[in-house]
């Protein structure tokens, strides 16, 4: 995750062109094996985070998943909370926690990649595995998840509810990640009510409580019946629940925050990650690369389904689940066109990986700019 798209986009756009190899789940990225080891190495492993880990969604997620780490594989974990994103700031972390013994590095916020590079690249032997980016080197991976794939249930599930098809959507920062995954949304929306719309309100942040919320409002004042966001805590769902609409979270099953308010949520589960690498790192076996797994490596889900959502909607989610795992769906197909009404993808091509990467423009039924 993070912030800063212009100059950012245009260096990814170069490099992606011409190095991205092996994001997707059937690309591979050209990477160096350790040697293996006939001994499992010891492990300390730091996590950088970008918020409190009591935010109740992004950095609570993965929060979860290192304790899950600790009590699976025995190693020893530290974590920093709320830190900017800074590469001088990032360095500093990455030094003092290897000062304190850490042997890998986990970086969980877009901003903390140029910081977790430097680091890297002055520490061969120090691992670093850096979330959501797309920088990698010899001993520094990054990794993902295709959320856009929960995004697009959770979509199923507002198209339903929604009687004003407005539907309100808070989001953190204009960059790929958050734009793929409106614009999946939008198009799960569109699969059962094409006449809706999905407004768009920018808090270009991660984390600000009530910053979110007042976005939420704002929508409600708009006229939406439905909230759903992309952002680390709970507010915009507050905001639902005090108008009496309907809400759908993110990061993490957010029902007891809303409950007359909350459908469900699209949900991160890093452990499966987490576990795999440092078990890699621990038998020489780890490989640098590129990490892009959704709904069949159960890295993403959708949070089971309240009481509050519509009628018929677990049935329809579960039949286009089923459709995503077997390959049948596969969301950005054609034809898709840009708010502008004009095509984008053409009809019956499949956006690739690198396109989905640099997602810079809304799909029709999309309402909001992209502030670059």
């Amino acid at each position: 995750m993070k912030k800063k798209l212009g100059s950012l986009l245009l260096a990814f756009s170069l490099i992606m062109s011409l190095a991205l190899v092996g994001c997707g789940s059937e690309k591979k990225t050209e990477t160096k094996t350790e040697t293996k080891g006939t001994e499992k190495k010891e492990i300390t492993v730091g996590f950088i985070y970008v918020g409190p880990v009591g935010d109740e969604g992004w950095t609570y997620s993965h929060d979860v998943a290192r304790k899950e780490l600790e009590k699976q594989l025995g190693v020893k974990t530290m974590f920093k909370e709320s830190v900017k994103e800074d590469l001088a700031e990032v360095e500093k972390v990455c030094e003092e926690m290897i000062n304190q013994g850490a042997n890998v590095i986990v970086g969980t916020s877009f901003g903390f990649m140029d910081g977790m590079e430097a680091s890297a690249a002055k520490h061969p032997d120090i691992k670093y595995l850096h979330a959501s980016g797309y920088k990698t080197s010899e001993n520094m991976s990054n990794y993902f998840g295709r959320m856009y794939q929960a995004r697009y249930l959770s979509g199923i599930v507002a198209g339903m509810k929604t009687k004003t098809n407005k539907i309100g959507y808070v989001a953190a920062h204009p960059i790929p990640e958050v734009i793929r995954g409106i614009n999946a949304f939008t198009l799960g929306v569109q699969s059962v009510k094409p006449e809706a719309v999905v407004k768009v309100k920018w808090t270009n942040t991660w984390y600000d409580p009530a910053k979110e919320k007042e976005a939420g409002k704002a929508l409600v004042a708009e006229g939406v019946d439905v909230i759903t966001q992309h952002q680390d805590t709970a507010g915009p769902l507050q905001a639902a629940e005090e108008a009496g609409i309907s809400s759908i979270g993110y990061n993490t099953d957010m029902q007891a925050k809303a409950p007359k308010s909350y459908m469900t949520s699209p949900v991160w589960n890093w452990t499966p990650y987490y576990v795999e690498q440092i078990k890699a790192i621990q038998e020489g076996t780890w490989k640098s690369g590129s990490y892009w797994k959704g709904l069949e490596a159960g890295i993403v889900n959708l949070a089971p389904l309240t009481a509050n959502a519509p009628s018929g909607a677990k049935e329809a989610v579960e039949k286009a689940k089923a459709a995503i795992l077997s390959g049948e769906n596969k969301i950005f197909v054609g034809p898709i066109m840009d708010q502008s009404g004009k095509v984008k993808v053409a009809k019956g091509v499949v956006m690739t990986d690198s396109e989905m990467l640099q997602f810079d423009w809304f799909v029709k039924g999309v309402e909001g700019k992209i502030e670059k």
